[in-house]
């Protein structure tokens, strides 16, 4: 049996489960979230649990159990307390603006570069921070990825776009001449 895949779901007060025939509809609080249903698996809600069961015991399906129930799991927590990820620039000239769905940033290049987020996902900008925070787990972690993509941090002066709580290696430079 699937460690994670038999761990009950446990869900909060308002939050509503609805199972259907191919998704499986999570509202609550913070906005409602749509989760798939993975082949050979079946959810069951019952009073405050919600339990994910599977058909056979096939690899494909206990790889399946497992994901369903974090798919789930993730959808409860986000229509409850939200995700959130935090980014900081670090870089002499670099510079950030904006918030909500835009934001500008100076990152060194001849011009400044514009990030749009997709909808459900938030930008909330603090001299040089940046806070994505959504409802979507997967929405939230792939635009941090892809505003730390804009300009990586490197290893010799840790310029660049980091997550707030990566730690950059650091090398030395060049060891000079005699």
């Amino acid at each position: 049996m699937s460690r994670i895949g038999k761990q009950p779901v446990e869900i909060p007060a308002g939050v509503t489960i609805t199972v259907g025939e191919s998704e499986i509809t999570v509202a609550g609080p913070k906005g409602q979230l749509i989760v798939p249903v993975q082949p050979k698996t079946k959810v069951t809600v019952e009073g405050t649990t919600a339990t994910v069961t599977r058909e056979d015991d096939e690899p494909k399906s206990r790889a399946w159990h497992g994901l369903q129930r974090a798919l789930l799991n993730n959808a409860v927590i986000g229509v409850t307390k939200g995700y959130e990820k935090k980014l900081e620039i670090n870089g002499v000239g670099y510079r950030l603006s904006g918030g909500g769905q835009e934001i500008e940033m100076a990152l060194g290049f001849s011009h400044p570069v514009k990030y749009k987020a997709p909808e459900g996902v938030q930008l909330t900008t603090n001299k040089m921070e940046i806070t994505v925070s959504g409802i979507d787990k997967q929405k939230v972690g792939q635009v941090a990825a892809e505003i730390r993509s804009l300009k990586k941090p490197e290893p010799y002066k840790g310029k660049g776009i980091k997550y707030a709580d990566e730690v950059i290696l650091r090398k030395a430079g060049k060891a000079g001449s005699k």
